[in-house]
């Protein structure tokens, strides 16, 4: 059975004599200067661009400054051009936290950068308020934790959390979320 396809590669020898003399004398290409790139479906994704954004969010958080906090009663900071009575609103409830990141176990390296990706999500996410457990222990990362917080500018305050939230081992935050 012959078909239009097997018809219309096969050629007979008249044809291919037409042919090759309408088209002349042919001489093969040769590609040497563009190279075939061979293309994977997935498209790669650039880590480079998140992992700059944790990295600028970590580089607040010095241990060498020491600001000026409450060393008797609750854990507090106010930002100077925020109303104090935001950390009143916190103390009381008033603002629930969104997110809650757990800190223990981690050294003071890993904290850091867990809050610093925490940041940069409630930023992404719109999230207001958070709450850091840093635990009691031996109060590395509860004295730490505070100092790195004045630190950032996207912090408008902090309170100690009520004992739903963790109690002393835990700071209630509230953050600046509006876009740069």
């Amino acid at each position: 059975m012959n078909t239009k396809k097997d018809h219309a590669n096969t050629l007979n020898s008249d044809e291919a004599m037409l042919f090759k003399d309408a088209i002349g004398k042919v001489k093969p290409m040769v590609q040497d200067t563009i190279h075939a790139v061979k293309r994977s479906g997935k498209p790669k994704i650039s880590y480079k661009d998140k992992n700059s954004q944790y990295h600028h969010a970590e580089f607040y958080f010095s241990d060498e400054f020491e600001p000026l906090l409450p060393t008797k009663g609750a854990m507090k900071y106010v930002r100077n051009d925020v109303d104090s009575y935001e950390a009143k609103c916190l103390r009381r409830g008033d603002y629930v936290p969104e997110l809650i990141l757990d800190l223990h176990g981690l050294t003071q390296q890993q904290a850091k950068r867990e809050i610093s990706a925490l940041f940069v999500t409630s930023k992404k996410e719109h999230i207001k308020c958070v709450c850091i457990v840093h635990g009691i222990g031996s109060k590395i990362l509860k004295n730490k934790v505070p100092h790195w917080l004045v630190q950032h500018p996207d912090v408008m305050a902090f309170h100690q959390a009520s004992l739903e939230w963790g109690g002393d081992g835990a700071l209630l935050v509230l953050l600046n979320v509006e876009q740069r």
